[in-house]
């Protein structure tokens, strides 16, 4: 489970996808099996967390990694370039933004 701390030693990244109401569904799937299979496994991985919109045109992505240089990592990796792949013909754009945490309350 994600945890928020101030300050914080680990690297955040949130990711937003755009999407049509059609693919809303299929896209979750992806992403839920690429966290369930692949991604969860890789080294410095912590916790995330998928959200979906009300009208299901918008996910967003919180996760936790060790550090920037893990998240960095998965994302060239084969096996994640390959899902990439997948994931960018199921919506019309995607985001990874790595953040610090600045502040909590």
């Amino acid at each position: 489970m994600p945890q928020i701390q101030f300050p914080s030693p680990h690297q955040t990244v949130l990711t937003t996808f755009e999407m049509t109401p059609g693919t809303a569904q299929d896209l979750l799937d992806a992403l839920t099996d690429a966290y369930d299979k692949f991604i969860s496994k890789q080294p410095g991985f912590i916790a995330a967390g998928l959200h979906v919109n009300d009208a299901q045109t918008r996910i967003a992505n919180y996760s936790q990694w060790e550090r920037r240089e893990d998240f960095q990592a998965m994302l060239r990796s084969d096996e994640m370039r390959r899902r990439n792949r997948e994931i960018h013909s199921l919506c019309r754009s995607f985001e990874p933004v790595m953040y610090d945490v600045a502040a909590t309350f």
